[in-house]
């Protein structure tokens, strides 16, 4: 039978418009929310499960004094396409970016649209990639690229300023299926003297601690973290209401046993869908780490939003994982623009980067099982 030029048009049309509705429904994301019973995560109407196996895309490796990326995300875009491809094929589901402040503040009172522009630009490929982002805010990680009005705001001013910023930030996200959640600041800490300053330490040349006020006068821990979160919260629930809000908290338990917690306490906690911590397991005490996630375990989802065999083989690593995989909702570990071909061909630092390409390979080989219920 033959086909007139015609007819095998017109079928070339259709297969081609089938193959384009089919890469789209593979790649669409279904909004994340909290499950009914309130100790899961679940996807838009369908209600499937899903499980957080993500990493940090915090900075990058490949260039001097670890990039962030908001220094390189102009210049550099088909360098953050080919990244979240890469993530994707590791069996990522989840990135979690890091924003700074002194990016996305022009000023106290107005917000850097050019960079709100290239959120937005971010947002749209991970839709693409089929990539959730977990959106972390106010970072000032480069001392030097914090600007000097926001270090020398008071702290209702500094408040009001992170207010701002989540305001702007969650406007321009509220209509993307791709956002897996906000977290309102990595690791913060709640008190500190004037003499030392808002940022706490430094890490590999980045501040990763912040701290929430430096005169807290006669008010406890938790009435300063509940004031915090609240504020910040209500920004973000003026321009979002569906979006999950976390924060990245320090477990102080697994540095003093027994030790309770600030920001998932009864009273700071309503305010969050669901519990983030960053656990990194010591050498020999698996068990210790376990014991104090157990402590973050309040009845919401507990995501280990950052983990890595950092002090510990990843044999124990791996023992971790698998031990408390029915207590955690997930966990997100480190990406930083090389892949396990680049990191085994490196000359340089030749420890850091075997340890990390071996990691990638574990962290491929489990993709599955751990997105798995």
């Amino acid at each position: 039978m033959r086909i007139s030029p015609l007819v095998a048009f017109v079928l070339a049309v259709l297969l081609l418009a089938f193959d384009l509705a089919t890469i789209s429904l593979a790649t669409a994301l279904e909004a994340v929310s909290v499950s009914p019973d309130g100790k899961s995560f679940v996807l838009g109407e369908s209600g499937r499960a899903f499980r957080v196996w993500g990493v940090n895309y915090d900075h990058d490796s490949r260039g001097e004094n670890g990039r962030l990326l908001e220094d390189y995300w102009d210049a550099e875009w088909e360098t953050v396409r080919g990244d979240f491809q890469e993530m994707k094929e590791l069996g990522a589901n989840v990135v979690r970016i890091h924003l700074q402040v002194g990016k996305f503040m022009s000023a106290a009172d107005s917000a850097n649209g050019k960079s709100l522009a290239q959120l937005r630009r971010l947002l749209e490929l991970a839709e693409e990639t089929g990539l959730y982002l977990d959106i972390t805010g106010l970072g000032c990680y480069h001392k030097a690229d914090t600007p000097k009005w926001y270090d020398a705001l008071d702290e209702d001013a500094r408040w009001a300023v992170q207010a701002r910023f989540w305001s702007a930030v969650a406007k321009t996200c509220r209509d993307s299926h791709a956002v897996f959640c906000y977290d309102l600041m990595n690791e913060p800490v709640i008190s500190g003297k004037k003499e030392e300053g808002w940022l706490s330490g430094e890490l590999g040349g980045k501040c990763f601690v912040q701290r929430l006020t430096l005169e807290p006068g006669k008010r406890t821990p938790i009435e300063i973290a509940k004031a915090w979160v609240d504020t910040l919260t209500a920004a973000i629930r003026a321009e979002d209401r569906g979006h999950l809000i976390t924060v990245g908290a320090i477990p102080w338990a697994h540095v003093w046993p027994g030790a309770k917690p600030v920001f998932y306490s009864p009273e700071v906690s309503p305010a969050f869908d669901f519990v983030s911590i960053h656990l990194y397991p010591n050498k020999g005490e698996v068990d210790k780490a376990l014991t104090a996630m157990a402590v973050y375990d309040i009845g919401k989802p507990l995501v280990i939003e950052e983990t890595f065999p950092l002090a510990c083989s990843i044999a124990e690593m791996d023992d971790f994982l698998k031990r408390s995989k029915a207590r955690a909702e997930g966990y997100v570990s480190f990406y930083w623009g090389r892949t396990m071909a680049e990191y085994a061909a490196a000359t340089e630092k030749k420890e850091v980067a075997a340890l990390m390409g071996a990691w990638l390979e574990y962290f491929k080989k489990q993709a599955d099982f751990m997105k798995q219920r």
